[in-house]
């Protein structure tokens, strides 16, 4: 899952790069005012979406697979923990049958 992440954050900043340059040597426009920053920023955001979309897709069927067995083990822990409790009997409830 930390793969996953680091190759998503690769992609982001070579994007942040790409468009920062483009937007300087003036390929993108520049943003209103003092909100240059966030022009880039957002710009950098909707182009490496689809591209860790495409790029990534085996990482992140790896990251699925990964992340549904610590779902399945969990699931699997909570169930074994439900039918110990559920084999244990209550001592204030067995002593008030018993009276």
């Amino acid at each position: 899952m930390l793969r996953y992440t680091l190759m998503r954050f690769g992609i982001f900043a070579g994007c942040l790069v790409v468009v920062w340059g483009a937007v300087y040597s003036g390929l993108f426009p520049r943003g209103y005012g003092n909100a240059n920053f966030f022009w880039v920023l957002l710009l950098s955001l909707v182009l490496s979406a689809p591209i860790s979309w495409v790029v990534l897709r085996k990482e992140r069927e790896r990251a699925s697979v990964h992340v549904a067995g610590r779902v399945d083990r969990i699931k699997a822990n909570l169930d074994a923990n439900r039918n110990q409790e559920d084999g244990v009997e209550d001592p204030a409830a067995a002593q008030g049958r018993a009276s």
